[in-house]
């Protein structure tokens, strides 16, 4: 078990390419592989926080864009929308969260 969010990125991304198909459909823009939206979705979870505090570790940390092969840092909509793609096809990783860009109902 690590500590460190840059092994723990790089393991993200080494899984992902094993696992997944580096785009979701022949005509996706191909900003971003799935590989490295699913990476950042680990690192979301594993840094506890929510997608604009971790486009803001993105901003911050040259290292960690470059550990994923990020040209741009993706806009945090494009990291809900891929918890929503993921979860369609039955992905068991995210199988447990509600969907992440639905509104909370107020309890």
């Amino acid at each position: 078990m690590t500590k460190s969010p840059r092994a723990v990125a790089q393991e993200a991304l080494r899984l992902a390419r094993e696992a997944l198909p580096a785009y979701s459909s022949k005509f996706s823009r191909k900003d971003f592989t799935q590989h490295q939206l699913f990476a950042l979705l680990v690192l979301k979870t594993f840094l506890k926080t929510d997608y604009r505090g971790l486009i803001q570790m993105l901003v911050d940390f040259r290292e960690l864009r470059e550990d994923l092969g990020l040209d741009k840092i993706p806009h945090y909509s494009t990291l809900c929308k891929a918890v929503q793609r993921l979860l369609k096809k039955g992905s068991p990783f995210f199988s447990s969260l509600a969907p992440p860009c639905a509104p909370r109902k107020a309890a």
